[in-house]
């Protein structure tokens, strides 16, 4: 039941403000006037003695109007008269337009007088009327230019003034005002904490913070300082932004929300004014907390790209930002947010202690993280009562919160799509094999030559990676094209933190298994596996030239994590160059060696398993145990597990895995998403150029 003076507090209405629309409407109704006010007339200005030879001797005029004021008359004309003075293209008889003639009169009387006497005459019978010359389309046609000067002056002034465009109204006159979204308790704002899953050491970071804002004097008691920034750190879809979001509805205080892109602009100064007018709006409700989205669209380190000597608007927005972050003005009271997943190109003078004080950095989710952010996205759908949520923890390695999130709803639609009442296991199943490997294409035309090519292919994969001990262990072959791929096996990759030089061997040997098997076994090879051949040079080349794990050029590392030293130029000689090229073919070389020694020793496997796969299509781990029997290694991802339910004081199967991470062979094409960066280690960096 509304409040009895909720009724009154929501009819009153505000002053009623200059809009530029209003000089619109003026002009449109001026416009109008002198169109309805126009009476169609065609005139002719004439002498007066040939108004009077119209009258007397061609008895041409049939009505006069006498304007006493301006000491004028008009004639109207006949038809006849008309057709003579007047083109053919002007009048035309019967069309509507009156022709008239205007001449100038010596007095009202004389005029008077002297239609007296072409009355007398019999030259004059019609109409005469005595009018002053006041019409409204005389005034607007006067004056109206004039009122619409003064109502355009006084609207600029109004603006120049800030009284229309202060706050940032959208303006010509406002483009210095910063655009920053205001949230306060007031808002309809609710992300809280509790709805950010994991990150637990990114939230209590920022807890801290919030803490802070709202019992000050637990710290300063002890002589503690709010630190004056916290800069959010990480890949993309991990929650930085989420976290802003969770702060703004945490945090009794001002949320002054932005991305970084809102300071740039086309004109010079722009970018400046926006921080100045954001700062100034932060200190007037002091204490609050900025967050800058994206911060490396102004953040970006200065010098880098010289534009041949001229004013760099980017630069000035930054060069006002350190200023107003930590200068000689004082911003008590003002905490600064940002995220960026672009933290390497940031200014050395952003990073520094006194404005951000804090790194967090927000990883992909871990195991734990993964089962907790399933938990919170899973609240809304309709889930069977069968569904392991650990299950799909272990199904999605390297995923991000965004992914997970991506993967919920696509298993939703694909229930919805076949008129479930519940979402269940095989949705999401079907869900993580949609985002990892694309979409099912059963109508692409094989051969049954190329269909065979294909299972020999996976089923080198697939039969060198289980008899490999660092290998990912088998989920899922297929040869039921997908997305680009034409073929494609799921691995549950290994979360390790660090990464042996005889793992990265196998990997390489069973990447290599494919184009192993089409030599082998068809005594020849194709382009399926252009991808395969594409992964491991990148990875020899990493082992080479970033990890140091080369007989000839050991402990040695030329990257440069700053990407700042080496530009377009590579660190070593052409010799050494030289020496690399050797030792990438010589790794690639004997992994090769060695994956084909697997696949001869195992040959009858691996034919049975890729007769399998022509006849069924896809296999799973059960298909290839019953063929090879089961591997002697223990998973890296079973023995966290069994740790976990140890500590927990629970029981852990351990072994019940199904498709997780995609590795596909193509005609040539790109790998799907979702194999970067799964396996824990940082991703590869590019090769240097040249």
């Amino acid at each position: 039941m509304p409040l009895p003076n909720s009724s009154n507090s929501n009819n009153k209405k505000g002053p009623v403000k200059f809009s530029l629309y209003w000089m619109y409407a003026l002009v449109l109704v001026f416009m109008v006037g002198v169109y309805f006010m126009d009476d169609k007339s065609i005139t002719k200005d004439v002498s007066y003695s040939e108004f009077e030879k119209y009258i007397s001797q061609d008895h041409g005029i049939t009505k006069i109007i006498v304007y006493s004021d301006k000491k004028e008359a008009e004639g109207f004309l006949t038809d006849s008269l008309a057709s003579a003075l007047f083109h053919q293209t002007q009048f035309k008889p019967g069309e509507g337009a009156v022709p008239k003639v205007i001449t100038d009169i010596p007095s009202a009387d004389k005029i008077d007088s002297k239609i007296e006497q072409w009355r007398a005459e019999g030259a004059f019978n019609g109409e005469v009327k005595y009018e002053k010359s006041g019409a409204m389309s005389s005034i607007l046609w006067s004056y109206g230019p004039f009122l619409l000067l003064i109502v355009f002056w006084f609207y600029i002034m109004r603006r120049m003034s800030g009284g229309g465009g202060a706050g940032g109204g959208g303006g010509v006159f406002s483009v210095g005002k910063s655009k920053a979204q205001l949230f306060d308790k007031d808002n309809a704002v609710k992300v809280t904490f509790k709805d950010v899953a994991g990150l637990s050491e990114a939230k209590t970071e920022i807890e801290e913070i919030v803490e802070f804002l709202k019992n000050p004097k637990r710290y300063t008691d002890l002589g503690g300082k709010i630190p004056k920034g916290a800069l959010l750190v990480g890949p993309p879809g991990t929650g930085k932004t989420l976290l802003a979001k969770a702060v703004a509805g945490e945090a009794n205080v001002p949320f002054f929300s932005m991305s970084g892109s809102d300071f740039v602009e086309m004109f010079v100064g722009v970018g400046a004014s926006r921080v100045r007018d954001l700062f100034r709006q932060a200190k007037e409700k002091a204490p609050c907390i900025v967050f800058i989205d994206e911060i490396d669209a102004v953040g970006r380190a200065r010098g880098r790209n010289p534009n041949m000597g001229s004013n760099d608007e980017r630069e000035n927005t930054l060069n006002q930002l350190l200023t107003e972050m930590d200068g000689f003005g004082s911003n008590s009271g003002v905490i600064i947010l940002a995220a960026t997943n672009r933290a390497d190109i940031l200014d050395k003078a952003l990073l520094r202690a006194g404005r951000f004080d804090r790194q967090i950095y927000v990883d992909l989710p871990d195991l734990n993280d993964r089962v907790a952010i399933f938990k919170v996205h899973l609240q809304k759908i309709k889930i069977d009562d069968s569904l392991d949520i650990d299950l799909l923890a272990r199904q999605t390695p390297g995923f991000s919160g965004a992914d997970i999130a991506n993967v919920c709803n696509e298993a939703a639609l694909i229930a919805a799509r076949h008129n479930k009442p519940s979402v269940g296991k095989d949705d999401f199943i079907a869900a993580v094999d949609r985002i990892i490997g694309g979409l099912e294409k059963r109508s692409k035309i094989t051969t049954d030559e190329e269909k065979r090519a294909i299972a020999i292919h996976e089923a080198g994969h697939a039969t060198v990676s289980w008899h490999l001990r660092y290998a990912n262990p088998l989920i899922k072959v297929t040869i039921v094209p997908r997305g680009k791929a034409l073929g494609a096996a799921w691995y549950l990759p290994e979360e390790r933190q660090i990464t042996p030089t005889q793992a990265l061997l196998d990997e390489i040997c069973s990447t290599l298994g494919g184009r192993a098997a089409e030599e082998l076994f068809l005594g020849h090879i194709s382009t399926g596996a252009a991808n395969d051949l594409e992964r491991v040079t990148k990875q020899a080349y990493a082992m080479v030239v970033y990890y140091g794990m080369s007989d000839q050029l050991p402990n040695l590392c030329y990257y440069d994590s700053t990407g700042q030293d080496y530009g377009f130029s590579k660190p070593y000689s052409d010799e050494r160059a030289k020496i690399i090229d050797q030792e990438v073919s010589r790794i690639i070389a004997e992994q090769y060696e060695r994956a084909k020694s697997i696949l001869k020793e195992h040959s009858e496997g691996h034919n049975r398993l890729a007769d399998v796969l022509i006849t069924r299509e896809v296999i799973f781990t059960e298909d290839v145990e019953a063929i090879f029997g089961k591997r002697p290694w223990v998973s890296r991802t079973d023995e966290i597990l069994a740790a976990k339910a140890v500590t927990d004081g629970a029981a852990d199967d351990g072994h019940d895995v199904t498709d997780v991470d995609a590795e596909d062979v193509t005609d040539g094409a790109d790998k799907p998403a979702g194999d970067s960066g799964s396996d824990g280690k940082e991703a590869l960096p590019p090769p240097f150029p040249g």
